[in-house]
């Protein structure tokens, strides 16, 4: 069993990763399930990437974001 993870629809604000499993059966490939999750490029976004993404999929993201949040958070009025 195996995974693909594809960066999808990569802008300098969001960005949507997709995840499928496959397996291999007979030199076939077959695809079991897939699974969307989208970020922002705010604070708690990069957070959420760097945690629940493997590493070069982080690279590949920040190379595009930079260094700085574009999507500002909003703010709590409690």
């Amino acid at each position: 069993m195996g995974t693909k993870t594809t960066v999808d629809m990569l802008t300098a604000d969001s960005v949507s990763i997709l995840t499928q499993q496959t397996i291999d059966v007979g030199g076939v490939t077959y695809t079991l399930g897939n699974h969307r999750r989208a970020y922002v490029n705010s604070t708690g976004g990069r957070e959420a990437l760097t945690a629940e993404q493997p590493e070069d999929v982080v690279a590949a993201v920040m190379a595009i974001w930079g260094d700085t949040p574009t999507v500002t958070e909003p703010q709590d009025d409690k």
